[in-house]
């Protein structure tokens, strides 16, 4: 199976925008290798290996587990992890890495399995909270189409940032 068979992009022709290359490459190949090893593409391996947060357990727990070892907040920044709560339809949560920022309302994320046992480049994640604090988000699941409300936790700053 060809390495775009496990990509989805809402853009023709993903650019990466803001993520290291060589970070991107890493996380493209682990996929790949999962892929070809008939193993599944989960949210959490992708977006360690993506942003180098070296977090480990399910989507949910990650913001629970970077309190003392990473910076957290509500600030969208490139190369941050954006740590969404548990739900009824996402209940090990999710986390996505931020590759681009938009507006102070928008941002654009690289992340896995958000379509089933695909890497998802360059998709747009809009505020959608009441105080603009990111704490509620709506996906762009297919281009120029978003999806449910989805409940955010914030953003975990890789090391050096935040």
């Amino acid at each position: 199976m060809g390495l775009f068979s496990l990509v989805s992009a809402c853009t023709e022709s993903p650019t990466y925008v803001g993520i290291d290359p060589d970070r991107q490459t890493m996380a493209l190949t682990e996929v790949a290798e999962k892929h070809a090893r008939g193993q599944r593409v989960w949210c959490v391996p992708y977006a360690r290996s993506l942003s180098g947060i070296e977090i480990r357990g399910n989507a949910k727990d990650w913001w629970g587990k970077a309190h003392n070892l990473y910076e957290r907040g509500a600030e969208p920044v490139v190369g941050a992890v954006m740590s969404f709560r548990a739900t009824r339809g996402m209940s090990l949560g999710h986390v996505a890495v931020v590759s681009d920022v938009v507006t102070d309302r928008e941002v654009i994320v690289n992340h896995a399995n958000w379509h089933r046992n695909k890497v998802s480049l360059e998709m747009a994640v809009k505020d959608v909270s009441k105080n603009n604090d990111w704490s509620l988000v709506r996906v762009e699941s297919q281009p120029g189409s978003f999806g449910s409300l989805y409940p955010v936790n914030g953003f975990i700053y890789p090391t050096g940032d935040g």
